[in-house]
């Protein structure tokens, strides 16, 4: 059964940790401060500046920043910088019993999806494909504040996650299925693969999305997915946004949809508002949600945070 963390309330304090690549130092003091005026007080990881090529810090080094936020009791929700790349590499330093034993709202997505999905198979907690730290500036549409704080603050449920209004959820393979939500980014699925960190479909409603791939990449990608199982095993399949991605050879996002994804017969559902899109919907990892591809619904059928 999935642990639902304790909600955030406004006064509680807010982890910051940069668990991929870096970020500068001005970014992040600019949206620590947006996050601040929102009425919350911040804690910084000791090596959330740290940047090393490509990288902020050792996997060790990132590993102990989170490790640290969830043995922090003042610490009520952890909130990644970005992603970036190379987050899969502090999952061998992190102590899994200690964090079961310490649930925490995280959310994110990009490179941090192998992070969420990960937390919640070792410990069962619910996690967030939703905000970074990054997206915490005066541009971000109120759609995608509205979408996190209800989430995380409210334990309210069933609850329907809608799109932006304007944009309609498009169902493509009907179907009507509940089960625990995984997924988030394509690229760090695929990259965990034959590792003891990839991600388990079986009995799930598996959710995807991608960022500036050319699309016989994502193909590829997909590719890979079906040939290790991973869409066998699922109940539904959750298309999100694949932003900034190419066509290639003259087959685009949804033709490639069409061409590969309808053909495993599974309920779909795209055109969701995701992660690195504009329009962020927060999607509940873990949590038990219904997936109805005869209305194009989705809903979230327990509450994702406790009193």
């Amino acid at each position: 059964m999935a642990t639902a963390p304790p909600l955030l309330r406004k006064g509680d304090t807010i982890g910051i940790v940069t668990p991929g690549s870096p970020l500068a130092a001005e970014t992040i003091n600019a949206r620590i401060a947006t996050v601040k005026s929102m009425g919350f007080n911040v804690v910084l990881g000791k090596y959330v500046y740290e940047a090393t090529g490509f990288l902020a810090g050792t996997p060790e080094q990132r590993a102990s920043d989170l490790m640290s936020m969830f043995e922090n009791k003042a610490v009520k929700m952890i909130l990644p910088t970005r992603g970036g790349v190379g987050v899969q590499g502090i999952l061998p330093f992190l102590d899994y019993g200690v964090i079961r034993n310490n649930p925490k709202i995280i959310t994110g997505y990009s490179d941090d999806t192998i992070l969420l999905n990960v937390l919640n198979l070792f410990t069962g907690l619910i996690t967030f494909q939703s905000l970074l730290l990054i997206d915490f500036r005066p541009d971000t549409p109120e759609y995608n504040f509205s979408q996190f704080f209800t989430a995380v603050t409210s334990t309210a449920s069933p609850r329907q996650i809608q799109n932006p209004p304007g944009r309609a959820m498009v169902s493509r393979v009907p179907g009507n299925v509940i089960g625990p939500l995984v997924g988030g980014n394509l690229t760090s699925f695929v990259g965990s693969l034959g590792t003891p960190y990839e991600i388990d479909t079986t009995g799930r409603i598996l959710l995807i999305e991608e960022t500036h791939a050319p699309i016989n990449t994502v193909y590829r990608y997909l590719l890979q997915l079906k040939t290790a199982g991973k869409f066998d095993e699922c109940l539904g399949i959750i298309m999100g946004e694949c932003t900034g991605c190419e066509a290639a050879y003259g087959v685009t996002y949804n033709q490639l949809i069409d061409s590969f994804v309808v053909p495993l017969g599974k309920p779909l559902l795209t055109n969701v508002a995701t992660a690195h899109g504009r329009f962020k919907a927060a999607m509940p990892i873990g949590a038990t949600v219904n997936l109805n591809a005869d209305n194009a619904t989705l809903t979230v059928l327990e509450p994702t945070v406790s009193s």
